[in-house]
């Protein structure tokens, strides 16, 4: 785990800041900090400008970005699947709905049960079921800003003042809590969806100012801290809810950038708001049903859910299980569903070119001409070695017959052979339907492997990326299925179940690393050439700010039809990182430390990720790796006695020497200085053919 105990504080353990913060600057936070106590002198601070939003957006434009995407949040619910919540205090059915104090205090109970079964549930769930939960749920009083358990607080009197429900690092020498252990705060409000404003549903001014004070509260808290435990401590997540509805607001902003004028905190608070935040806020939607139980699978409850998971990935880091990973046994899940329904039936067409399996039963007749196939059910297509497949190309149609299909365990593709030309071999990746949305979640890889990898490759294609070492885009389109197709005159597809199928085409083809490695083709010729040649492609797609993500010996292979001397091509360009927003994928074994400590990528991660699969490819081997905490425990020992260095030594210095480089670099913002290394790898390769590289261009 990232995050240190709470009671681990020392002036060491704070996070890095600039010597110029000591003095006065910091003296003048920390009392900016004290004086910073009133949500309403914030509130009306920003009056003025809530309003200009609102005037300057189009009719049912939003103010405000949503902080969550829909797919997100779909991935999400997948990952869910199986995982228990159980809410045991109910929500009352409208909060200060009664003269009677009884009802405002079910409600704080009933926030504080939800967010404590949330936790617990997300906790055990992506990170460990054996260690104990590190947090706790009470509620903040008002007048003193300190932290109660909402049953003590209702007994001692202090109903009246409470103001929002929080979840807190334990930490048993501050009972009361301190603001920088606080991960997310919930404001709970009579009729939040009430007071929204607009069709869009978004919180009224006056509660998005409290939201936006306990967010501002947080950040300087977290700044004035000695704790280290909060990777990104730029980010806040604050809850807003009523006896039935809530939602999101996310705050994102360097409270570095605010100026501490303690004669006027709320005006220096809200110009910071205006200038150097970023806020995201959702719509307000149901979470509570009329019986006051938590509908767990509804948005609504969903976007909460996914809030308090970043803010516990804030504290702990990457989980154990990733989303990914959870969303992914959907598909077995599904699977088992169906063998308990009875509803897999297998068939054949009349051409004996594709298999597919029917989803649903029906008693309605259907209909079957001789040339053409309608069903009404879903199907999944199954291509067999000797089957034909028609691409539809922008204008053209492309013809390919099916020579071997290659099954790594997670993904199918096949190599195929151009109707035109059955001398030349392509790998062909067929995706899923489009309008299907349940198959591509049931294996996110098969969208990488197509959809994603086609828009990458076509990026490359358009500026001008291109070498032996790199695959090239030789088709992409949609399937032409068997049987007329119904495409309605305004576009879309037909209701046939493979109409508008996505197929990508990618050549040359040739044998992974991983096969070479099991059948002893990979010796330190091998090695060295491979080096050199995946060091290429990074070279050429880094000069435009593109990178891999996904190197492992799956997506190296080694072409060697039809030319002079064997060479390697780095494939499987579905993750590859485009833009800031973009994740690499995670792999326990080949995956560089920044990615899975960071979920991104340094300018030395794919290098690392590279030495780690000549590292295993060479007869390195790999500890049983069960959680991202093991793996990196791993590399910080096999790094720190120079396991990696020695592994690599035994087969060439220059590869030792290179992964000394690279060792060096981790976590750095310095560049990869690709030439040098390219030069002393190419000096080592014995009998090289140099063929004809081509630098990137455009």
């Amino acid at each position: 785990m990232q995050g240190r105990s709470p009671e681990q504080e020392s002036v060491g353990s704070g996070t890095k800041r600039s010597s110029v913060s000591s003095g006065d600057r910091s003296r003048n936070q920390k009392e900016f900090f004290y004086k910073f106590v009133e949500s309403e002198g914030l509130t009306a601070e920003l009056v003025d400008w809530f309003e200009s939003l609102t005037e300057k957006c189009a009719p049912k434009q939003q103010a405000f970005d949503v902080p969550f995407e829909l797919i997100e949040l779909q991935k999400f619910d997948y990952a869910l699947e199986g995982i228990s919540f159980q809410q045991l205090i109910r929500m009352p059915k409208a909060v200060h709905a009664s003269t009677s104090d009884a009802v405002e205090a079910t409600a704080y109970l009933a926030i504080e049960d939800f967010l404590h079964a949330s936790v617990k549930g997300l906790w055990e769930a992506f990170w460990s079921q054996d260690e104990l939960m590190p947090f706790s749920v009470a509620c903040l009083y008002n007048s003193n800003m300190k932290f109660y358990q909402a049953e003590k607080a209702i007994a001692n009197g202090r109903l009246g003042g409470l103001f929002a429900t929080g979840i807190l690092l334990n930490n048993s020498r501050h009972p009361h809590g301190r603001w920088d252990h606080v991960l997310e705060l919930a404001l709970l409000r009579p009729d939040i969806r009430g007071l929204a404003v607009g069709c869009d549903q978004k919180p009224s001014p006056s509660v998005l100012g409290e939201a936006l004070f306990c967010a501002v509260r947080m950040l300087l808290a977290r700044s004035l801290s000695r704790l280290s435990f909060f990777p990104d401590s730029s980010t806040i997540f604050v809850l807003l809810v009523d006896s039935q509805y809530g939602g999101v607001v996310k705050v994102e902003g360097d409270v570095n950038k605010l100026n501490f004028d303690v004669n006027n905190v709320y005006g220096c608070a809200a110009e910071w708001v205006k200038n150097h935040s970023r806020i995201s806020v959702s719509p307000i939607n149901r979470i509570w049903n009329k019986l006051g139980n938590a509908n767990w699978g509804d948005i609504g409850a969903l976007q909460v859910l996914f809030a308090i998971f970043h803010c516990i990935m804030q504290y702990a880091g990457m989980p154990k299980h990733s989303v990914e990973d959870l969303a992914a046994d959907h598909s077995s899940r599904l699977q088992t569903r169906r063998i308990e329904r009875q509803l897999e039936v297998t068939r054949e067409n009349g051409n004996g070119l594709f298999r597919y399996q029917q989803h649903s039963v029906s008693p309605e007749i259907v209909e079957v001409q001789e040339d053409s196939v309608k069903v009404e059910s879903k199907e999944l297509m199954r291509l067999e070695v000797g089957s034909l497949l028609w691409l539809e190309d922008s204008d053209w149609q492309k013809g390919y017959q099916i020579r071997e299909v290659i099954n790594t365990g997670e993904l199918t593709y096949y190599t195929a052979s151009y109707v035109e030309d059955p001398e030349k071999n392509m790998f062909l990746y067929v995706g899923s339907h489009p309008s299907q949305l349940e198959p591509a979640w049931e294996d996110m890889n098969l969208w990488y492997q197509v959809q994603r990898q086609t828009k990458v490759l076509t990026i490359m294609k358009q500026k001008g990326l291109s070498s032996k070492y790199l695959p090239e885009l030789s088709a992409s389109g949609r399937i032409i299925h068997p049987g007329e197709c119904r495409r309605p005159i305004s576009g879309g597809n037909c209701d046939h179940p493979w109409c508008g199928t996505p197929i990508l085409v990618t050549s040359p083809v040739g044998e992974t690393v991983a096969e070479m490695v099991c059948t002893g083709q990979f010796g330190s010729d091998e090695a060295i050439r491979c080096c050199h040649d995946c060091l290429s492609a990074l070279s050429i797609v880094g000069s435009a700010g593109i990178r891999h993500g996904d190197i492992r010996p799956e997506n190296v292979i080694c072409v060697k039809s039809g030319v002079r001397h064997p060479y390697f091509v780095l494939i499987g360009w579905g993750h590859a990182i485009l833009e800031d927003r973009d994740r690499p994928a995670m792999n326990l074994h080949f995956s560089s430390t920044y990615a899975l400590q960071e979920g991104k990528l340094c300018s030395a991660s794919d290098a690392e990720s590279l030495l780690y699969m000549l590292y295993h490819s060479c007869g390195g081997v790999f500890p049983d790796l069960d959680s991202v905490e093991g793996a990196l425990q791993w590399r910080e020992t096999s790094w720190s006695r120079r396991l990696i260095q020695q592994k690599l030594g035994d087969i060439s210095t220059v590869l030792k020497a290179f992964a000394d480089y690279v060792d060096s670099l981790c976590g750095t913002p310095y560049p990869m200085d690709y030439d040098i290394w390219l030069r002393r790898l190419r000096r080592n390769i014995h009998d090289e053919d140099r063929g004809k590289e081509i630098v990137a261009t455009g």
